[in-house]
């Protein structure tokens, strides 16, 4: 390829000049955050250019300079302040030009600049509205966002706007934007708004699991008595510390490996026997002894710190869960693991 304009190119061969333009070392580091097909794909486009012009390379690399300057400033403060940095610095035509580029590509879900603010911030913004109003901003924030505000709502809110979260399904477009716009008055900025689908099952045990131990167990026990079919059908999705008699006895004694020995204690102070015998059970017989010296000289505890110990034994289990290392067995006797 001798020459040509950038314009004219495809986005993969954009990608191959851009990759040829870093050279080797930093090409080779960018394919490790690649997918498989994708490595294939610009590794075939990369072959095929045969020359490429030093003016094309600056084009190419220009581009995509812009391009990363307006994604930084998307995520500093949104679409219009990126627009109006860019209109300044490469004037209105340019700026609007990158501007449908990246938000062509990005694919920018709604209240992408709640994502950006402190969950204890938007808590204020949000914490008097109606729960369906509530849930519906809880479906697009990250989970560990959703987790802190529904752990700081009254309780029997977080019962409702749970129920509404799992029930949730495909919001209209109209209510999107005008959800987005009460926020826009009380946070500024304004983001495009799509039909799309949040919400669900699935959103529901992440927010949760990344709730606190009080919060998940209370609003369990309220939506068993409420919908006990969606009472169940979340719970068999998630993992609580009662359920670490799922777990075989290898994958406990995995578990039992990451974990502080003063959180074991605090954690079988108030669990279930059937719990603390499946423990003890895969522990040496020194071990055990320990532990039960432990718990029987450590004295009262709080309650919460009993619990906080029991979250934190049930995010190692989430972490070798996630990581493959162990295989939690959901759903009763119907699941067979082999």
């Amino acid at each position: 390829m001798a020459g040509g304009r950038s314009k004219e190119l495809t986005g993969k061969q954009k990608a191959a000049i851009l990759l040829i333009s870093l050279g080797p070392e930093l090409s080779a580091k960018v394919f490790k955050h690649l997918r498989e097909e994708e490595i294939e794909d610009l590794t075939l486009e990369i072959a095929n250019l045969r020359k490429v012009e030093p003016e094309l390379k600056e084009r190419v690399v220009e581009e995509f300079r812009e391009l990363f300057m307006a994604q930084e400033y998307i995520a500093q403060g949104g679409i219009e302040y990126a627009r109006e940095i860019l209109d300044r610095a490469l004037g209105p035509h340019r700026a609007g030009d990158i501007i449908a580029r990246l938000t062509a590509s990005l694919q920018i879900r709604p209240f992408d600049f709640a994502r950006r603010t402190d969950p204890a911030q938007l808590l204020n913004f949000i914490q008097n509205e109606h729960p369906q109003t509530i849930a519906l901003i809880m479906a697009y924030l990250t989970p560990d966002q959703a987790g802190t505000i529904l752990s700081a709502l009254p309780p029997a809110k977080q019962v409702d706007v749970t129920r509404r979260l799992a029930t949730m399904d495909r919001t209209p477009p109209e209510v999107l934007s005008e959800v987005e716009s009460l926020l826009e008055r009380k946070i500024s900025s304004l983001m495009a708004s799509e039909f799309t689908s949040a919400g669900g099952i699935e959103a529901t045990v992440e927010v949760l699991n990344r709730a606190d131990r009080a919060t998940e167990k209370t609003i369990l026990e309220a939506l068993t008595e409420q919908d006990p079919e969606l009472a169940e059908e979340i719970k068999r999705r998630m993992f609580v510390f009662e359920d670490l008699t799922l777990l075989d006895d290898r994958s406990i004694q995995q578990v039992l490996r990451e974990v502080e020995s003063k959180d074991l204690a605090l954690a079988l102070k108030t669990c279930s026997e059937e719990v603390a015998n499946r423990i003890f059970k895969n522990m040496s017989k020194r071990a055990a002894e320990m532990l039960r010296e432990d718990i029987k000289f450590m004295g009262p505890v709080r309650l919460r710190d009993v619990e906080d110990a029991q979250q934190r034994i049930v995010n190692v289990v989430r972490k070798l869960e996630e990581a493959g290392e162990i295989v939690v067995a959901r759903g009763g006797g119907d699941e067979i693991v082999v």
